[in-house]
């Protein structure tokens, strides 16, 4: 969501009109300014690297990390859904688990057998 820049003060946007005052002054940012400008870390390398936030080590990790192949449509399905997708993914999965879908041998050498059997399309060369 981008945020539209404010011209004159308005409230509502988390800070009074003083405030608005007190920093409504600051020069316009002209290309040469910008030009001149450096990134954070590089002016303040230590600052920048106390307060690097990276996630630590799961204390009693709860999740595994897989790798797995699924077929291109089901993850652009779930991709389509937007951020979160992989737990909703962990979500059906828990869902099939739930009903007793169970992966026993026998239905997993079904499935192969299935799809075996399907025709492939052939590709137009």
């Amino acid at each position: 969501m981008a945020r539209k820049s404010m011209k004159e003060f308005e409230p509502g946007h988390g800070f009074t009109k003083e405030d608005w005052n007190e920093v409504s002054d600051n020069p316009a940012l002209t290309d040469e300014r910008l030009a001149g400008m450096r990134p954070f870390a590089e002016i303040f390398p230590d600052l920048a690297e106390s307060i690097k936030h990276t996630r630590g080590k799961q204390k009693t990790p709860t999740k595994q990390l897989v790798s797995i192949r699924l077929d291109r449509d089901v993850v652009a399905a779930f991709k389509a859904t937007g951020d979160g997708w992989q737990r909703r993914i962990n979500d059906v999965l828990r869902t099939a688990k739930i009903k007793g879908v169970a992966l026993t041998p026998e239905r997993l050498k079904a499935a192969k057998r299935r799809k075996t059997t399907q025709k492939r399309p052939t590709r137009a060369a």
